[in-house]
């Protein structure tokens, strides 16, 4: 997985629009730039202005030669994830597992699908 690309699509990014009730308005965040947002009295005014922000932020960035943060849509993911239990929770699955006829990965990731 690469942490830069040449030039990202800014509508590419995970965007979010939620209302603010101690703003009044509501607010776009982006998450692959958590520092900045836009306040908005619609949904749309919201997106559009914290698009034009992201639009600006990559220029610079782009400018001064600066890690552009690639899209998590356009991120490439291996499929595994290590995850650390608990001795017990590990016995608990594994006993599961046994007990369904599945090995112990495809039974937690049939818990972690649900």
């Amino acid at each position: 997985m690469s942490d830069t690309i040449e030039r990202p699509a800014v509508e590419h990014y995970r965007y979010s629009v939620e209302w603010s009730a101690e703003d009044g308005e509501f607010v776009a965040t982006v998450a692959e730039f958590p520092s900045h947002s836009w306040l908005a009295p619609s949904q749309m005014d919201a997106l559009r202005g914290l698009e034009t922000v992201v639009t600006s932020v990559i220029d610079d960035l782009s400018e001064s030669g600066e890690t552009i943060p690639e899209p998590l849509a356009d991120r490439t993911y291996s499929g595994r994830v290590n995850l650390r239990v608990s001795a017990a929770t590990h016995r608990k699955w594994a006993a599961e597992a046994l007990r369904h006829g599945k090995s112990l990965n495809s039974y937690v990731t049939e818990l972690l699908e649900r």
